[in-house]
């Protein structure tokens, strides 16, 4: 398909081609896309799949890929990025008003800059609002779902609709986004208000947390597998013995067990490998079943 002669002249947003993935995951890890675009809002975003949809091209949909793990083959058709070129917040009482492209760690100093508590322990998460809202992202014992009042998606054909708290089906690392192949557009929190200066210590004390407890200057998507019933995925790495455990560029962080990273040119099989390797030991020292929490997109 001639995707450059079809898209021209479009005003989609920024448009490139054959671009290389893996310069927009966490994971530093993806082939490339046949066309990247990454539309300014949502009136172009409509747009955009609408038009897909019509040719007859497929639409597929990231943020700023941190929990991503892109095949080394790439994403066929058209790739849509809403990170930091969908970045827009209005505060409005205790009520927050994101476009989904916002990243999470944003959203979170802006409710801090506004006396707006809610978010201290969630504040950490990598990636936007957008993606933490489609997985009900959660850390410390807090999930997005506890302060989202409502959140506003659009179908792979262009239709908008938003839909309650209640009716997103929220549950642990899920929601209704996943259940019909949605896309996040802009989210309503509900937050409360609060003093300040306590807001703020609770923050600096689980920012300080996370920055000494997880390798934030590697190459990692995050906690790579999701909690299993009755344990974390840390420890039983841990008391597996593979704290550092290595094949090729691929490696159980020494900081923490649950982050697994790429300490330099892994491709995607290897790495989808190496979790596997790591979750097949646990298995079979200790009972548990790992799953991968880090989506897997693109072609095989």
């Amino acid at each position: 398909m001639d995707y450059k002669s079809l898209y021209k002249d479009k005003n989609f947003g920024k448009t490139l081609y054959n671009e290389p993935l893996k310069n927009h995951t966490n994971f530093g890890i993806g082939g490339p896309a046949d066309v990247f675009i990454l539309p300014r809002n949502q009136k172009q975003l409509v747009e955009l799949l609408r038009f897909n949809a019509e040719n007859g091209i497929k639409s597929t949909v990231i943020g700023n890929g941190t929990n991503l793990l892109i095949t080394d083959k790439g994403i066929r058709g058209c790739l849509i990025c809403l990170a930091d070129n969908y970045d827009e917040i209005k505060v409005v009482n205790n009520k927050i008003t994101v476009t989904s492209g916002t990243s999470f760690s944003k959203v979170s100093k802006v409710s801090f800059e506004n006396s707006l508590t809610g978010m201290e322990e969630i504040s950490g998460i990598p990636g936007t609002i957008g993606g933490a809202v489609a997985m009900n992202a959660g850390a410390y014992g807090g999930e997005i779902k506890d302060v989202v009042e409502s959140v506003t998606t659009i179908d792979k054909k262009g239709n908008i609709k938003v839909y309650s708290n209640n009716e997103m089906h929220f549950s642990y690392r899920h929601s209704r986004v996943f259940e019909e192949d949605l896309i996040v557009s802009s989210v309503l929190l509900n937050l409360k208000i609060a003093n300040k200066d306590e807001i703020m210590a609770k923050y600096k004390d689980y920012t300080t947390r996370r920055r000494t407890k997880q390798p934030l200057d590697k190459k990692s998507a995050g906690s790579t597998f999701k909690r299993p019933q009755g344990s974390y995925a840390s420890k039983l790495i841990d008391e597996c013995g593979l704290r550092g455990f290595s094949i090729g560029d691929c490696q159980v962080s020494e900081k923490h067990c649950g982050f697994i990273i790429n300490n330099g040119n892994a491709t995607c099989e290897q790495m989808l490998s190496f979790i596997e390797k790591v979750a097949s030991i646990v298995y079979e020292k200790t009972g548990f079943k790992l799953e991968r929490e880090v989506k897997l997109i693109g072609e095989i």
